[in-house]
């Protein structure tokens, strides 16, 4: 099990991101969660086996939704620790 930390960037808040986000991660089956920072961006941590954390990290860019604008996306990998029940939103 592996584990991602992204910090995505560009007009992700007030826009209904991470409902977005948590409904791929549903969809994929990784566990994890989605929270507003104060610099505007998006922090979005999820752990699963490193195929589905792939797929769920080609999501996070929301290319077909009209009203997200994602600017920029870093991830970092390391490893799972095990910590999440589900996938959800933070505040």
């Amino acid at each position: 099990m592996k584990r991602i930390t992204a910090n995505v960037s560009g007009r992700v808040q007030g826009v209904g991101y991470r409902y977005f986000v948590t409904d791929r991660a549903c969809e994929i089956g990784v566990k994890g969660y989605a929270k507003n920072l104060a610099d505007g961006s998006v922090e979005v941590v999820a752990e699963g086996t490193e195929s589905r954390l792939r797929e769920f990290a080609g999501t996070l860019s929301a290319k077909d939704d009209s009203v997200i604008r994602v600017e920029g996306i870093e991830i970092e990998w390391s490893d799972a620790t095990g910590e999440f029940a589900g996938f959800g939103i933070r505040r």
